[in-house]
């Protein structure tokens, strides 16, 4: 499995930004997918993610300001991100899982995307 992510950029706060992942290879093998960012000295840290049935759950930090969607027919998840902040500046990572629900460790990753939110 390939994960290819691209839409990161410099951004003002206050304005929006979507990150797009697109998945190749044995897409069979994944059900959940979903965004990881991590700022400098930081741990890597879940953002959001989302089953197959279009289920998702989200960071308390990004809710009500991201959402995430996918479109199965061309294995390809959104980061839909609206209100950004400074706090929000890290490199996102899009995952994959094989389990429904997105448990544990993410199975396959994409390469980074680096989002900074700055005036």
């Amino acid at each position: 499995v390939q994960l290819q992510a691209s839409g990161g950029g410099l951004v003002q706060p206050g304005r929006s930004l979507r990150l797009s992942c697109a998945a190749s290879g044995s897409i069979f093998s994944i059900n959940a997918m979903g965004w990881y960012r991590q700022a400098p000295g930081k741990q890597r840290e879940l953002v959001a993610r989302i089953t197959k049935g279009e289920i998702a759950n989200y960071a308390d930090s990004v809710k009500g300001r991201f959402t995430i969607s996918r479109d199965n027919a061309k294995n390809t998840v959104y980061l839909q991100m609206n209100s950004l902040k400074p706090e929000d500046t890290a490199v996102y990572y899009c995952a994959a899982w094989p389990n429904w629900f997105g448990t544990g460790t993410p199975a396959y990753w994409g390469q980074g995307t680096q989002v900074t939110v700055s005036s």
